[in-house]
């Protein structure tokens, strides 16, 4: 097939000329795979390593440094040796070819296999390019938006998702000159890069918040916590939530056409799941009465049902001084009597033991709830005023931080995901 006058809408400067097209039957090589599922592969040993689909699909980026990343092996050697002469080379292209969604189709392209034998596994469709494209190109080209628009016509099924060699044979593959490719691999890889950077400082944190939620509080038994600000000694009172505050319910007697309207606010059952301190851009909108609760600064707020006995009694502080918000139906507020540091409560009733001791008291089978009346008996830890504010501040510090981190590692996929779309053609 000849060169087509194609462009994408953002290129790098220098770069005039048309980008060539050509059908992918004429640009590939398709090469043999395995049918070895999840059950023949391990994550320990092996002498050879398998490209998975699953993992093309959930767990790879489009271009794979293979000296990086963790291959499962093929577990039994024999089978081992028989695929030793399917081993995929520097620049080879795989796809998964089923789905369980519009994802079938997605491919990584393999780099740095500094001689690392691996072959590409079930339900996959290997590729090598019969010219030299530049690193990381095929990879982001093939993921991009442009591309996986030729496939979607092209998908079967209903429950899952397939597409075949035959299919992916017929669409085209566009590219420009080797020097532009060198360029736009290049710009994907330090991006890819830089999320990754993010990500690991986004786990790191989170990490770092698990450990503080179980050594700033005391462990059952104890009087004190493993970890304490310096200048506080006195030994930490066990109290009743029930003798620092009071409960009420949430919304009462509202019916479907209550919701979706109305200048009242409410804040949704996922909004307390999801956050020790309540997200007030996350409410919705309700018709309200004067028969009901309104929610208050300081207030904690308890689920009362979950599918499994660990999500119940999931808890969220209010720390807004909005007016004209309550709480939904299927949760319970706490306005405690200011025996509790706001940030302190928050982080106190998200910490290992209470939560340990939360999830003791939810009843059911296949529905799990919680009695407001059992949460309210419930011992928390509760030491002086200004150790609350200490503890509170610092934890909400570090959550800002992950907010701050889970924020740029949002920009920065979207900037991605916009590239994608806006540099292919």
């Amino acid at each position: 097939m000849g060169a087509t006058a194609l462009e994408p809408e953002i290129r790098f400067a220098g770069f005039t000329d048309p980008w060539e097209q050509r059908k992918w039957s004429e640009t590939f090589q398709v090469l043999p795979n395995n049918t070895l599922s999840r059950a023949d592969l391990n994550s320990a040993e092996g002498k050879l390593r398998n490209v998975h689909y699953g993992d093309i699909l959930i767990k790879y980026r489009e271009r794979i440094d293979a000296s990086l990343t963790e291959f499962p092996y093929i577990s039994d050697p024999d089978t081992a040796s028989k695929y030793m002469n399917a081993t995929l080379q520097e620049g080879d292209v795989v796809f998964a070819d089923t789905a369980e969604d519009e994802a079938v189709g997605k491919c990584v392209e393999l780099r740095e296999l500094h001689g690392t034998p691996v072959v590409s596994g079930l339900h996959t469709i290997p590729c090598r390019p019969v010219e030299e494209f530049a690193d990381g190109y095929l990879g982001y080209f093939l993921n991009s938006v442009s591309y996986h628009n030729q496939l979607v016509p092209l998908m079967q099924g209903i429950k899952v998702t397939s597409i075949s060699k035959g299919a992916i044979a017929d669409t085209c593959v566009c590219y420009p000159s080797y020097e532009e490719q060198v360029q736009i691999g290049a710009y994907f890889t330090q991006l890819d890069n830089l999320i990754t950077l993010h990500q690991r400082k986004y786990d790191s944190l989170c990490s770092v918040k698990k450990s503080m939620l179980q050594k700033m509080f005391p462990r059952d038994g104890a009087s004190e916590p493993e970890i304490r600000f310096a200048g506080f000694t006195d030994p930490w009172e066990q109290r009743k939530l029930g003798d620092c505050g009071n409960t009420y319910g949430g919304l009462s007697a509202k019916t479907k056409e209550d919701f979706g309207h109305g200048e009242a606010r409410f804040v949704p059952y996922t909004n307390v799941f999801d956050n020790p301190i309540t997200d007030t851009n996350r409410l919705e909108a309700v018709e309200i009465d004067i028969k009901q609760n309104e929610v208050r600064r300081g207030d904690a707020l308890f689920t009362v049902s979950s599918e499994t006995p660990e999500e119940v009694g999931m808890s969220s502080v209010w720390l807004s001084d909005q007016r004209n918000v309550y709480l939904n139906s299927f949760c319970f507020g706490y306005r405690q009597d200011g025996s509790f540091d706001s940030n302190y409560l928050a982080y106190m009733l998200r910490s290992a033991n209470v939560r340990a001791d939360l999830t003791l008291l939810a009843q059911g089978i296949s529905r799990f709830n919680i009695s407001k009346n059992k949460v309210m008996e419930l011992e928390v830890p509760c030491p002086t005023i200004d150790e609350q504010r200490q503890v509170g501040s610092f934890l909400r510090q570090l959550d800002n931080l992950i907010t701050l981190h889970q924020r740029e590692l949002d920009l920065l996929r979207k900037v991605k995901q916009s590239m994608l779309q806006k540099m292919f053609v």
